[in-house]
């Protein structure tokens, strides 16, 4: 009797711990993100910043490196990471840069590191035990150095170079030694932009600077079933367009070989809370799932103030190589819980945008309405970081909440480069007339640094108001981008979209002019488009206009689009498809 007794206790606990797991994310994901280092990227303000990221998976662990972070993170889910502190520049590293755009492989059972150089004498540095954060030289100074440099290790073992930053040059590739690590005959170019032809590819925040060239940088490489799929950033790092395209050639070197881009980009997300899916890097799962992570963007007290986003990645049965950022920024599934073929999150809809907000106080012009406008770039600030500043937004009626994401704002902030042991604390409570409040998270212990906080509800709440009180602050005022709450308002979910027109232009068939017939209760769209009615992977999530000024076309193709509308309580029926000359 006491062993059955015990086996049912056992088995009710793994219930509960399996009902608690967390199942999803959100992005921009949520990193202790080091400060700039650079008092010269400071003129508008100290802020958080990184981009360029890496991730490899080592002996079944994820490993994130980024631009100047002084360390990295490793996670064995890719939700819980750890920073490990770590420099990699030495005394006769002549860069101010710790380790920008670094370039990550695996070489048997061996991690190597490397950072962006334009001189010969940065580090290759290798380890078998990254976890516990033990480095030591492979070759004290790599002869060949190049900006945003990239490794790639084929099945057969030969070790590859990829780098490249440039609005002139293309992005180069090499062979390197793999006992040597010098390098095999010289680098030869690998793919240049071709504007003309891409539209995505043109300068400009929307794609519309004739006077710049557009920069390609980010170099990585992925083989799937034979196939050598060649990513690179592009056009500019500080646009909501920023992008990484792909290139599919039969080597991993493509001077000697024929090789087609893809028309669209690979990771493409140009509206939404969180922009940008450029400058990133292809991984694999425990489950062989794939993945893409990027860089996203904020770039407004500085051009370099940017984020991290990872996004599904994956192959279709014709090889064409995707990523899926449709609802991007929104609640996503984690490898755990990703199936084949499934959708990428549970559906979680954003349930209080543009929803009334009342705040303790605020600083300026940065208005409380600004953490629930779906834009990263704007913030509500108080005037103060003390105990009790509190911000609250009503959903208008009864909703049920399933997640809420916290993103943290730069403002008075004091510090330079990464700092360990900062942290927030705050409580969310919840009411459903305003007047009674329930504890709904606590947080006035933590002691970890979250700036992009995102809690998933061991079970989901049914209420109307949500109030988030400020305990304590890393440092600055208390200011809030997005305070985004998840779930389903339980009302009637948007209807169809009617008379979707796309004007394709004939002097430049790289761009169109897209309007549709407005949906009453809608607050966004989602405008998918791609060469292939059954290929649209690229999704645009446009907020409270019914038009669109298109401009990532590639000029030789026939394009296919279809659009759907959003609300709080879900999402319409996809529109036909429709053709466009």
């Amino acid at each position: 009797m006491k062993k059955t007794l015990l086996l049912l206790a056992v088995t009710l606990i793994c219930f509960i711990a399996a009902a608690q797991k967390q199942k999803t994310y959100c992005n921009p994901i949520n990193i202790d993100y080091g400060y700039t280092p650079f008092e010269s990227f400071t003129e508008w303000g100290k802020h958080r910043a990184t981009a360029d990221p890496v991730i490899v998976n080592y002996k079944g662990d994820f490993y994130l490196f980024s631009t100047n972070q002084w360390g990295y993170w490793h996670s064995p889910d890719m939700l819980n990471w750890k920073f490990e502190e770590r420099k990699f520049l030495r005394p006769w590293n002549k860069t101010k840069d710790e380790l920008c755009a670094p370039a990550v492989g695996i070489l048997g059972d061996t991690m190597v590191v490397f950072g962006s150089t334009y001189t010969k004498n940065f580090t290759l540095w290798m380890s078998t035990n990254p976890k516990g954060n033990e480095w030591k030289p492979l070759v004290d100074s790599l002869e060949i150095g190049g900006w945003d440099p990239a490794f790639f290790t084929d099945d057969d073992g030969r070790f590859y170079m990829y780098n490249g930053s440039s609005n002139n040059y293309p992005v180069y590739g090499v062979e390197l030694d793999r006992k040597t690590f010098k390098p095999i005959g010289t680098r030869m170019p690998m793919y240049i932009l071709e504007s003309w032809r891409y539209g995505w590819q043109r300068f400009g925040e929307n794609m519309d600077n004739t006077f710049l060239d557009p920069f390609i940088e980010g170099a990585w490489m992925t083989k799937h079933n034979g196939k050598y799929y060649f990513q690179y950033g592009a056009p500019g790092t500080e646009f909501s367009g920023y992008a990484d395209g792909v290139v599919v050639g039969s080597k991993p070197l493509f001077y000697d070989t024929q090789f087609t881009p893809q028309s669209d980009p690979l990771s493409f997300k140009a509206g939404g809370f969180s922009r940008g899916a450029g400058h990133g890097a292809t991984f694999e799962d425990n489950s062989k799932q794939y993945w893409h992570v990027s860089t996203s963007i904020i770039c407004v007290k500085n051009t370099w103030e940017r984020r991290i986003g990872i996004w599904p990645t994956g192959f279709d049965k014709d090889d064409v190589m995707w990523t899926n950022t449709a609802f991007g920024d929104y609640p996503l599934y984690l490898p755990s819980e990703r199936k084949e073929g499934g959708a990428a999150g549970p559906g979680w809809m954003l349930i209080n945008y543009k929803k009334p907000v009342t705040v303790s106080s605020t600083l300026g012009a940065f208005n409380a309405n600004n953490a629930v406008d779906e834009s990263i770039k704007t913030y509500w600030s108080a005037k103060t970081a003390n105990n009790g500043e509190w911000i609250q937004t009503d959903l208008g009626s009864l909703a049920t909440v399933n997640a809420i994401q916290i993103n943290y704002a730069d403002q008075d902030a004091e510090f330079i480069g990464k700092q360990t042991g900062i942290y927030h604390q705050y409580k969310i409570l919840s009411s459903t007339d305003g007047k009674k409040w329930t504890t709904l998270v606590d947080k006035s212990k933590n002691k970890t640094d979250v700036p992009h906080d995102y809690i998933e509800l061991e079970q989901p709440v049914k209420t109307r108001f949500i109030k988030m009180v400020n305990i304590h602050m890393p440092t600055g005022k208390f200011a809030i981008s997005g305070l985004r709450i998840f779930g389903n308002g339980n009302g009637a979910k948007p209807g169809e979209v009617k008379n979707l027109i796309v004007l394709r232009t004939e002097k430049d068939k790289r761009s169109a002019y897209i309007k549709w017939q407005p949906v009453d209760n809608a607050f966004a769209y989602n405008l998918y488009y791609g060469t292939a009615p059954d290929k649209l992977y690229n999704c645009i999530m446009i907020h409270d206009l019914n038009e669109y000024w298109f401009k990532a076309m590639d000029l030789k193709k026939t394009y296919y689009f279809s659009i759907e509308a959003i609300n709080e309580n879900g999402v319409s029926k996809k529109t036909d498809v429709k053709t466009v000359e």
